[in-house]
């Protein structure tokens, strides 16, 4: 009987990614273009007021099909000026992310490039590195996440349509929110079967349904930053809120 042959691990979505001490000069506050690529390069948000040499925690933000990080930063850059921590935005080569078209390729590649080059710059906090995403980008986050959840601690899902895992790390905690009125990727078809076989699966799974389309909502990301950074909601700063809209689009 012929033995199954395992795939590579670049093929299950490992990054190859290991908590190492910084190399180089951080970078200055705001936006940051971490010019790695010519175009679609990936964008990091430096908070100021980091204490040199203390660890920080890193959320990386996935934007959704047909976005960018300038569409999806606004979804959290208040939050991790206020919060102090870093946010890292990386773009997908193509109109969404790889593993949406037809598998991992070049954009766990990319991404694995954007974290060793903040990683160069930064000490990272090993207990809050986030995957966080909407839509095709909460969908990527939740799969990307699962397999390398021996170094991502937390993963925020909103809207997420899909998970598609080929490998099992570790163990993240999970926030999952959707809408119950999302027309384009329906509740019954997504967040809910998700939360159902994560559970099964053993994962500590923190799950929120709100009334409201396609579209994530600032209370209920104030929650996820709480969660993904081990705080109280009332922990969080009440500048943190992103704008007076009830409901912003996908990123």
């Amino acid at each position: 009987m012929t033995e199954a042959v395992p795939l590579p691990p670049e093929l299950t979505g490992r990054l190859g990614f290991a908590h190492r001490l910084p190399m180089a000069a951080p970078l200055p506050p705001g936006r940051q273009a971490l010019g790695l690529f010519e175009t679609r390069d990936a964008v990091l948000v430096v908070p100021d007021g980091l204490v040199p040499g203390h660890p920080v925690p890193l959320v990386v933000l996935f934007h959704g099909g047909g976005g960018s990080a300038e569409r999806i930063l606004p979804m959290l850059e208040a939050h991790a000026l206020a919060e102090r921590f870093l946010l890292l935005a990386p773009q997908s080569l193509f109109p969404t992310w790889d593993l949406v078209i037809g598998g991992h390729g070049p954009d766990r590649e990319r991404l694995s490039l954007a974290l060793a080059a903040v990683q160069a710059r930064f000490p990272l906090d090993p207990a809050h590195l986030v995957f966080a995403g909407h839509s095709d980008g909460g969908s990527y986050a939740l799969s990307l996440g699962l397999a390398n959840g021996d170094v991502v601690t937390h993963i925020v899902a909103s809207s997420a349509g899909f998970l598609s895992v080929h490998a099992q790390v570790g163990a993240p905690r999970l926030f999952v929110s959707h809408g119950t009125r999302d027309e384009q990727i329906p509740i019954d078809r997504s967040a809910r079967i998700h939360v159902t076989q994560l559970r099964a699966a053993g994962y500590a799974v923190e799950s929120v349904e709100y009334d409201g389309p396609h579209a994530y909502r600032p209370e209920v990301v104030a929650q996820a930053v709480a969660f993904a950074l081990d705080r109280d909601s009332d922990g969080i700063m009440p500048s943190a809120g992103v704008g007076q809209s009830p409901n912003y689009s996908q990123g």
